[in-house]
């Protein structure tokens, strides 16, 4: 009965999102109150669940998602993506043109979210495209697999971040090995797959009236990657700090605390005000004006990671959790596999990859309390599955169909196989791993 129950919830939730066009957020609530009442929780029970579903999800995610946000923001506005992008295509050169927007993507994908990267760095693929007289999806495709391989796979993205908090895994771990996947499915998704598309020319009005940020304003090399990169930097320092200080308490209590995700990040904030802002000639106004324009701009997917953890929270204290475990195990199949399939297809129905991978994980988190899976593992799996096929019912299908110009069969052949490819590989750079560690 709590599986039917869950049927109607997923078919529900997938309607009013799609069918009716209700805001995400409200429709978790009324999904999450309506499983609540369903599986015959007290009234009362049902808003304590609902408050601490939201509190519990929110509460590790705020300080991160929002500093995330503001950074990549930064790097996007102050031209650091842009002179990333001008250096790698000036040591490539044209005949690996397509390798060096697939490290472009892959370096300024860590701090940037998927959708301000797309705007901000969409005119250089206009600029390399035209330079070079090359078909824009060409030239486009490999970044854009690099940028949407960083949003589902590694933090401080939202998905990853909320996928992290739920399956209580180590952020550390998952950005090992969520970099290890990324690499290979970077490049086959992005330069690889992109060979085929050399003979793909489109017809794109908007790409003639976009402009790059003149040269002499940029942010020298070495500033703008180690500002992008510099909270992975203090991580993984710190974490190699803790492992090999001996007995050492004290340092190892230091490097835990200054590589904390939270205070690594406000770290570089308070170092990227200066080196990619007031450095560059902004003044601080200018910075903080940014950085709430960045706030703006994720408050809404904030508001959709806190109302998914309200109904995790919901089939938890409703008792229901073991239910859906033995039925998940009933199935046989290993619980990786099984978070990407339903990933995917939540994917295929809904055309969210935030939302899709968040709701995956509220259906999958009670099988592992039964079943062992690496929790590492578990973000990256539902993660790719979360990727899965964009088509029609996603915004990005869209804006890149009108960005580059492209005729719908030419974004299904293009954009949608190249998501297929990341999911896919994502998926099978999991298992191996798996098999190894």
């Amino acid at each position: 009965m709590v599986i039917i129950i869950l049927l109607i919830c997923i078919i529900t939730l997938i309607l009013l999102v799609t069918w009716a066009k209700v805001n995400v957020f409200l429709t978790f609530l009324i999904i999450s109150v309506m499983a609540a009442l369903l599986l015959g929780m007290p009234l009362p029970n049902i808003v304590q669940s609902v408050n601490k579903g939201l509190g519990d999800m929110l509460g590790s995610l705020v300080i991160v998602i929002v500093l995330g946000a503001m950074l990549g923001k930064l790097v996007g506005v102050s031209g650091a993506a842009q002179k990333i992008a001008t250096s790698m295509r000036q040591a490539f050169g044209e005949k690996y043109i397509t390798w060096a927007m697939c490290a472009t993507g892959f370096i300024v994908g860590i701090p940037l979210f998927y959708n301000v990267g797309f705007f901000l760095l969409v005119p250089i693929i206009f600029s390399v495209a035209g330079k070079y007289k090359l078909p824009l999806v060409y030239v486009g495709i490999p970044m854009l697999a690099s940028l949407s391989v960083m949003h589902g796979f590694l933090p401080p993205h939202p998905s990853p971040m909320a996928l992290l908090v739920q399956f209580h895994a180590d952020i550390s771990k998952v950005f090992i090995y969520g970099f290890i996947v990324a690499i290979p499915t970077c490049a086959i998704a992005g330069p690889i797959f992109a060979r085929t598309l050399r003979r793909m020319y489109t017809n794109s009005a908007i790409a003639n009236s976009v402009q790059d940020i003149p040269d002499e304003k940029l942010p020298g090399l070495a500033n703008s990657i180690l500002s992008s990169l510099l909270p992975v930097i203090i991580i993984g320092l710190s974490t190699l700090v803790v492992r090999f200080s001996g007995d050492n308490k004290t340092l190892k209590d230091v490097a835990a605390f200054l590589g904390d995700p939270n205070i690594a990040l406000m770290e570089t904030i308070a170092i990227a005000t200066y080196s990619l802002g007031m450095r560059m000639g902004m003044k601080l106004s200018e910075v903080m004006n940014v950085y709430a324009d960045a706030i703006k701009e994720i408050a809404t997917i904030m508001l959709i990671i806190g109302s998914a953890g309200i109904l995790k929270q919901v089939l938890l204290d409703s008792g229901s959790s073991a239910q859906i475990a033995d039925s998940l195990q009933g199935l046989n199949l290993p619980p990786l596999l099984l978070g990407w399939i339903i990933a995917a297809i939540l994917r295929l129905c809904l055309g969210s990859a935030t939302v899709a991978g968040l709701t995956a994980a509220g259906i999958i988190y009670p099988l592992m309390q039964q079943v062992p899976a690496d929790p590492n593992l578990m973000v990256l799996s539902i993660g790719a599955g979360s990727l899965f096929c964009s088509h029609v019912n996603d915004t990005a299908f869209w804006v890149n169909k009108e960005y580059f110009g492209m005729t719908m069969k030419q974004t299904f052949m293009s954009w949608s196989l190249m998501e297929t490819l990341v999911s896919v590989i994502g998926l099978l750079g999991v298992l191996i791993l798996n098999t190894l560690i």
